[in-house]
């Protein structure tokens, strides 16, 4: 059977829950196009974030670890599958459009440099006279302006309720820069599912790295009143952690946390009588949440792993490396914008060079970002 887009919509308007976001009520997009026959708009926005240059280079950027420090550890493109994959089992479980979810989290990362956090913190303090850098607004300003792949505009002409939860992904968020927008709702049920998701997994992943890495140690997280849950739970009492061991804790983390979000969430819906989707944006707390004992838990769990994981000495040599490597390639290319690729040097006319310069080192991989240093400064390096 063909299903067509009608038949597609006429679903979901047969399955979904009042308050999801609709694919035939989509405000639609900056630049009208015709809509193919069988995909929803959402749906279309989607693939054309997998076939995005942005979403390629995740591969090669870092989620904690430098992508040369090895070959398991998360990068950020394994962290946005994994939170698509969170995004889509929530979205699935409260009745609201699974395809804007995904489409939200395969997109919230697409405007993080190379060397993770830390490379962001370097853009931003370099950029503190000129605008400053987020990740987030990154993002955005890829979809809309830096993904050049159609004649007729700039970007990728989502749709805007895809852009408004880009824009809204974070909770305290600043979207002046996202014209059009209204700045004074919140981010739909979809973009506060992404935005759970994502704070979920890497809360999970970022601990399972940290344990096969050996920056943590089991014994340390005793100390963690939700380890110790997770223990009771799985019935170990000690002993050596082996892969099949570590993998059944994460497994259970994930399990216990997408729980309590769904349940809380559905609580939240009926006391406050969520019954279409501007219900929950004019609401002024986020209806997609943990409960006060998860809350609890996740922040004593990410305390400690900013203690034990991501002041490790390890990685705080990778963040002064990044330092280093980042701040040089930048003032390089200040001094002299000729050096740009020519691409990025025709944006001179559009943009200041500090922004157009920015964009450029946001777009480069770890690996890229490392080759264009030992270009600009190893004399035995081939330009």
């Amino acid at each position: 059977m063909y299903y067509t887009r009608q038949k597609l919509e006429d679903l979901e308007a047969q399955v979904l829950a009042p308050y999801a976001l609709k694919s035939k009520d989509s405000r639609g997009r900056l630049h009208h196009e015709h809509e193919p026959n069988y995909r929803t708009v959402f749906q279309r926005d989607r693939d054309r974030i997998v076939h995005s240059a942005a979403f390629r280079r995740l591969e090669y950027k870092t989620q904690v670890f430098v992508n040369d420090a090895g070959d398991y550890y998360r990068t950020r493109l394994t962290h946005t599958l994994e939170v698509a994959q969170i995004g889509r089992t929530i979205a699935r479980a409260l009745g609201v459009n699974e395809d804007l979810v995904e489409v939200i989290c395969l997109a919230h990362d697409l405007g993080h440099p190379p060397f993770g956090h830390a490379g962001e913190g370097v853009l931003n303090a370099l950029m503190k006279d000129h605008g400053g850098f987020n990740h987030n607004h990154q993002s955005y300003r890829v979809v809309t302006e830096l993904e050049r792949r159609y004649p007729k505009w700039k970007g990728l002409n989502l749709t805007y309720e895809t852009l408004e939860g880009i824009a809204k992904h974070e909770t305290e968020y600043d979207i002046s820069e996202a014209m059009g927008l209204n700045i004074a709702t919140r981010g739909s049920l979809e973009a506060q599912i992404a935005n759970i998701a994502d704070e979920l997994a890497y809360n999970a992943h970022d601990l399972d790295d940290g344990l096969l890495s050996g920056l943590i140690h089991q014994d340390q997280l005793q100390e963690l009143e939700l380890w110790r849950m997770l223990c009771d739970r799985l019935g170990w009492h000690g002993g050596r952690m082996d892969e099949i061991t570590r993998h059944r804790f994460i497994r259970e983390q994930i399990g216990l946390q997408v729980d309590d979000v769904v349940n809380q969430t559905e609580r939240n819906i009926i006391a406050h009588n969520i019954q279409t989707p501007m219900d929950a944006q004019n609401h002024p707390a986020n209806i997609v949440a943990h409960s006060d004992t998860f809350i609890t838990l996740n922040k004593a769990l990410k305390t400690f792993l900013y203690q034990n994981m991501y002041y490790h000495h390890t990685v705080v040599r990778m963040s002064r490396r990044a330092d280093r490597i980042l701040t040089e390639v930048f003032n390089s290319y200040i001094a002299e914008p000729r050096q740009l690729p020519n691409e990025y040097r025709v944006w001179l006319e559009e943009q200041p060079v500090h922004r157009v310069v920015t964009d450029y080192i946001a777009s480069l991989t770890d690996r890229s970002a490392q080759q264009e240093y030992r270009r600009l400064f190893d004399s035995l390096t081939a330009l």
